[in-house]
This record gives structure tokens, sequence and C-alpha cells, in this order.
């Protein structure tokens, strides 16, 4: 009879692929296009004008379709790079990089509203069918509908392995869930650390001791009130989810009423579902903690303020014109708003090859030369229809590279198997899901941001992603990793398809 081996292996996960267009070996789809071009116009030009004419067109061609093909690290060529800097100093040079509000303000109705992406959103509260309170943001400039909830993950530390791949797989089936759901865009998941202000451990412990307890033991509670909350952190964790306006395409757009009767069915099963991926209790956000979040956000002195507040029993009373920052200044690798400064990367690729479920860790957790610190996964979903035909187009054009040369690259024989792996997965019934990262640092001292972004940095080489400074577009990517629900390429203003074919 043969042993059966009950030794535990941690599996591991990959095969994340960015989809390509075909075209000549590195070229996309346009770049291929550019040289086709070029060549015709270029044999026309020495038929009809000549030798030097002809040379000066191909040459032209070719040097357009260099610009197109070099490409950095982070895949972006040299027309990327001069686009967002000619950009940025349009911006400056227009004044649109800088934010004033409240009275002393630009806005004729002097209220603090948030600048940027967010400018003219509006709150709602709406009940869930389990009476619990939950706020409802609509972006009217996507017709977008976000609701949020706040999370108490339970970590990973004191847990059996196997209960933690579990919680993957679970938050695997999730996700691939969200694909079914009628009219969700984008999902998005936030954790923010930040010191811990120490009103909270006040409160839980002078409201529960006991008066006739022994001096040397109020004593003792009493110390550790005084002295645990120096050094320490706490850790929050959001999910957000993005509904249209509109349930299906062509559909007629609803209001923020039909939209929250709707959502207030589906509430607790997307809640209770989310309970087993590890995220511990998951409840809708009210209007009034989102308006906490997003104000300590822009302005992190604030959180002493709430904190106290709440401590002490008083209630503080926000609405969402209120809650944006005095000025800004979003400047070419930073971001000024308020009394803190803060920097933010985008994810340009995923880890390579296979990681493990603790990937993250070091980039979650808190670090002492960072004030706060917030790491946004933002997911948007397929439906099952569009997800085959992505998967089958990736693969015909990965073979397409592949006998497009008469040696085809390793690199490009990797890229074949992976895209037929993917392809078999889908066929299989597996989700596919688009995700990138944003990751802010903010500091209340502009001294120590140098000190925050190697933090950052060096925290991303042991996470295996790739980050990007978001250069020129620092306020943007500040606002993408708040738990908002921005879905950022319905703000672009290059559709997403010719980007694809560069």
């Amino acid at each position: 009879m043969a042993a059966i081996s009950t030794e535990y292996k941690e599996p591991s996960y990959g095969n994340w692929r960015v989809p390509r267009s075909a075209g000549l070996a590195n070229l996309g789809a346009i770049g291929t296009a550019i040289v086709f071009i070029g060549l015709l116009l270029g044999i026309v030009s020495f038929a009809i004008w000549g030798l030097f004419v002809g040379l000066g067109v191909l040459a032209f061609a070719g040097v357009s379709a260099l610009l197109l093909t070099v490409k950095d690290k982070h895949g972006q060529s040299i027309v990327d790079r001069f686009g967002t800097r000619m950009a940025f100093n349009l911006s400056r040079s227009s004044g649109t990089n800088l934010y004033r509000s409240g009275p002393l303000g630009v806005t004729e109705w002097g209220m603090f509203q948030l600048p940027g992406l967010a400018a003219k959103s509006a709150l709602y509260e709406f009940t869930d069918s389990y009476r619990r309170p939950f706020a409802l943001l609509h972006v009217p400039t996507t017709s977008h509908f976000t609701v949020i909830f706040s999370t108490e993950p339970d970590g990973a530390s004191l847990v059996d392995p196997e209960q933690v791949d579990a919680w993957v797989a679970n938050w695997g089936g999730w996700l691939a869930g969200l694909a079914d759901e009628a009219g969700l865009d984008a999902a998005a998941v936030t954790v923010e650390t930040a010191p811990d202000s120490g009103y909270r451990l006040r409160n839980e412990v002078l409201m529960n001791i006991d008066p006739d307890a022994p001096a040397f033991a109020r004593k003792m509670l009493n110390e550790v009130v005084g002295t645990y909350p120096e050094g320490s952190a706490t850790v929050r964790a959001w999910v957000s989810l993005t509904f249209n306006s509109a349930i299906r395409a062509g559909a007629k757009k609803r209001s923020p009423e039909d939209v929250a009767r709707d959502l207030a069915s589906r509430i607790p099963g997307l809640s209770a579902r989310l309970q087993s991926t590890g995220a511990g209790i998951a409840r809708p956000m009210s209007a009034q903690e989102l308006c906490e979040v997003v104000r300590i956000a822009y302005d992190p002195p604030a959180a002493l303020i709430i904190d106290e507040a709440h401590a002490a029993g008083s209630p503080v009373c926000l609405n969402w014109a209120e809650v944006g920052p005095t000025a800004t200044q979003a400047s070419w690798d930073d971001y000024r708003h308020d009394s803190a400064f803060s920097v933010s990367w985008t994810m340009t690729g995923a880890p390579r090859g296979s990681v493990n479920s603790s990937v993250l860790s070091r980039l979650l957790a808190p670090h002492g030369d960072i004030d706060r610190k917030r790491v946004s996964l933002l997911y948007r979903p397929m439906d099952s229809a569009r997800a085959a035909a992505v998967v089958e187009r990736d693969q015909n054009n990965a073979n397409v590279r592949i006998t497009s040369g008469t040696r085809p690259s390793a690199r490009a024989l990797v890229d074949a198997r992976s895209a037929a792996q993917t392809a078999q997965e889908e066929a299989q019934g597996a989700g596919l899901v688009n995700f990138g990262m944003v990751v802010t640092a903010t500091v209340t001292d502009v001294e120590r941001l140098p000190d925050a972004v190697a933090a950052v940095e060096q925290t991303s080489g042991t996470a295996r992603v790739l980050l990007r400074r978001a250069y020129g577009s620092q306020d943007t990517a500040f606002a993408a990793s708040l738990p908002l629900g921005l879905v950022l390429p319905k703000h672009s203003m290059v559709p997403s398809e010719i980007k694809d074919a560069l």
C-alpha cells in the first residue's frame, strides 16, 4: 500500500498577461501600418520625384516607427513621454495644476469641493435590505455609481497557511463572480496604514475600567493607554464597487434612487461573500464615514481632531461639500495638498514568474518614514462573452508573432505558451480581470519626502511589482488611490483601443 504524503506545499500564482496587438516584430498594429504606408509612399516617391525624395520619405517612416517601437521598462515610448511632458506644461501654463477652494477660492459658491476627477461627484445615502445606511457616490462625468464596503482584514499572523490559501481562492472566486453582476464596471481594494492616535484605545479602556480594581491594575492600564499608541499604526481597508447607470449597453440611464433600490437587495449578499475572503466583517460605509476618510486623506492632521471627537462622544458632521482641500498644487513628481505632501506611483508590470500569497506584505505594511500610505488595487472584470473574444484574439496575435519571422525569439515562444494557457483556463470557466495598482505615500514635512519615496521604491522591489512614478499626473493618481471607485480609462481622452494598438 502506497503511503500518502501529508506534507504541505505552498501554491504559487502567476501568468499575468498584457494583451498585445498583432504586428511585425515588436511593432503593434499602428506601428506596422506606419511601416507599410511608409514603404508604399517611398516606392511612389521613387517613381515620381526621384531618389532623394524617396529616401527622405523612407527615413521619415523609419524614424516614426522607431519612436513608437523603442520603449523603456515601463512600456513608455519617446512619443508617450513627450506627450506627457507637453500635457503637463500646458496644464501648468494655464494654471489648472493649482486649486483653491473655500470662501477665498475660485468657486462661486465658496465650498470645499473635491478637485480634479471627483469635482462633479455627488454623495447620497440610502438603506439596504438590512436597514443599514450605505453611501452611494455618483460621478456624472462617467455615469457611475459607487458603493464602498468597510472591512476588518483578519491578517495572516498566526493563521494556518491552508486557511490563507483558502482565502486567496475565495477572493479569486469573488472577483470572477463580479463579472456576472449586472451593471458592474469596476472594483477596487484600498489598504491604508497610518499612525494610531490612541484615542480609541483610551476610550475603550477608560469606559470599561473597574473603579474598585486594585491600584496596581489601574496604574498599569493607565500606563498602557499612555505608552502603547507610540509608534503603533492602524490598518484600514475598503472595497469599492462601481456600477454603471445603464444596466446594459443601450439601456436608459437610471437615477440615483433607481440604482439605490437595485443595490439595496444586492449589498447584503456581496458583503457576506466578502467575509469568506479574509476581509473580516464587511459592512457598507455610511456617507459620514466616507466624508471622514476623504477629509483625512487631503488633510492628515484632521485625523486627530476627528478621533478625539469620536472618543469624547461628540458627533462629527461633515457633508460632501466640505471634505475637499483648501489648496492643492500638482507638481511634475509630487502633490501638495493642505498640510501634507504626497507622491503616487502606478503599476506598469505585474510580477514575472510565480509568487506566493504574501508577495505584497512588505508593500502593504506600515513604514516609519511614511505618515500615511495607501495601496489601491483596481479591477475591471470582463463579462464571459467579451473575455472569450479577448483571449482568442490574444492567442492568435501571439501565434502571428511567432510565424512572422524565421527564428522567433524565446520571449515570443513563452508569450505564446502563456496566451494558450490563459485561453484554456478561460474555456474551463475562469474569469478574466484587468487590474492595476496605485500607491500613494503622504508625509506632513517636505524634508521627509525623499525618505518616503525611497521606502516605497524599496518595498516595491520585494513585492516584485514594477512601479512608475505618476509624472505629470500626481493629482489624478492621488484621487485614484482613494476609495471613490473612479474608473480611470473612462476619464482618458485617448481611447483604450488606440493605446492597445501601439
